[in-house]
């Protein structure tokens, strides 16, 4: 998808989400940069009255894997997946996307770590040559209790996409998976195991994290900080796992699961990221703290759509019809401004005068956002 700027281009008749109110008027765009706001025009693509946001930034998104490996041992040509997923994404109303790639595996991974890199070259590949919708970054998801992370870590490091690194540890017992129960719930429901064999599989997920997360997460800090990746924490549960995140300088935290941890990282100036799935769904799937709940409690910086592409935006006008003190300028930065500064993307994220022309056109029915049209760049890319 060829995304070189076009000329001047006019959106009029649309109420217009900025920053901090919502202007019904015209944006004027030259080159694919914002020159003018202003009232409605007598010229231009009349939106309807329709609403106009910016472009959403999405900075953790596991979706890409479904298209490549759909099924159990099925793969996907990878070019293909990277170009399904695209148009997902794009559809959904995202311009911007950190595309999740795993490194470290653990042993009930169906995906190898040469495949994690063949679809972080398909990423490459594609907007190397201009077939995609939106603009694609890589988000390494640093399983850091892995034996094979730090080697994994280095064989894509360099990625010219990188721009994104978290460091994730899912052994049972602990952040994402604190109550066992949950995570016997989960895991048997996932792969089917015995007792027994879950058993020996959570002393083995035990074992690894005691070797290596501490180390890991040290060596990839680190190399983050040497090579300008912004990191992220993951799934931060206590007070503790916070001031570690802060020690290695940790910018953003993904997913904490209770309110002490969201309490801890808002205090030490950590940009809180939480799932839209979280908020369409009323609550955590593992039982963890409710988005919504740190929405009201305003411990919520930045919505991801994690696993399902349209949450995120669904997620945004729930919020803002269903929590009191969040207006809809307010949901639409946790999808736009806040991610794009949180990742250092400071050309997007908001419709201003010299930011990109990154725009949805959309309405609501039945309190469901339907996306129209999307424009990156000042060019039409749904």
């Amino acid at each position: 998808m060829n995304t070189v700027a076009l000329g001047e281009l006019v959106l009029t008749n649309a109420r217009i989400v900025l920053a901090n109110e919502v202007l019904e008027g015209s944006v004027r765009v030259d080159g694919g940069i914002i020159t003018d706001i202003g009232a409605p025009s007598r010229s231009g693509v009349d939106l309807d009255g329709d609403y106009l946001i910016p472009g959403l930034v999405e900075l953790h998104t596991d979706h890409l894997e479904t298209h490549y490996a759909p099924r159990p041992k099925v793969r996907w040509n990878p070019v293909a997946a990277v170009q399904a997923h695209d148009a997902q994404i794009a559809a959904s109303g995202i311009t911007t996307v950190l595309d999740a790639i795993r490194i470290g595996l653990d042993e009930d991974t169906d995906v190898s770590a040469a495949e994690m890199r063949v679809m972080a070259g398909a990423i490459r590949a594609g907007m190397d040559a201009g077939r995609l919708r939106a603009e694609h970054y890589i988000h390494l998801r640093c399983e850091v209790s892995a034996p094979d992370c730090l080697d994994s870590f280095l064989a894509i490091k360099d990625d010219k996409l990188v721009r994104l690194a978290s460091l994730m540890d899912h052994a049972p017992g602990q952040r994402q998976f604190a109550s066992l129960d949950a995570y016997k719930v989960y895991y048997q429901g996932k792969t089917k195991m015995s007792d027994a064999e879950l058993d020996a599989f959570t002393a083995r997920r035990n074992a690894q994290s005691l070797a290596h997360s501490g180390k890991h997460r040290r060596q990839i800090s680190q190399m983050c900080h040497d090579q300008g990746i912004v990191l992220a924490s993951h799934d931060d549960a206590t007070r503790a796992h916070v001031e570690e995140a802060v020690d290695l300088g940790l910018h953003i935290a993904e997913f904490p699961t209770t309110l002490e941890a969201a309490r801890a990282s808002r205090q030490a100036g950590l940009s809180i990221l939480m799932g839209g799935p979280n908020v369409v769904r009323g609550g955590s799937h593992s039982g963890n703290v409710s988005a919504r709940a740190l929405a009201e409690a305003d411990l919520l910086d930045i919505l991801s759509s994690d696993y399902i592409p349209f949450s995120m935006l669904q997620s945004a006008f729930s919020l803002a019809d269903n929590v009191e003190a969040i207006s809809l300028s307010k949901a639409i930065q946790l999808v736009t401004k806040r991610p794009a500064e949180a990742a250092g993307f400071h050309d997007r994220g908001e419709i201003a005068v010299g930011k990109r022309a990154d725009f949805v056109h959309l309405r609501v029915e039945d309190g469901i956002p339907v996306v129209l049209t999307v424009w990156r760049q000042g060019r039409r890319v749904i």
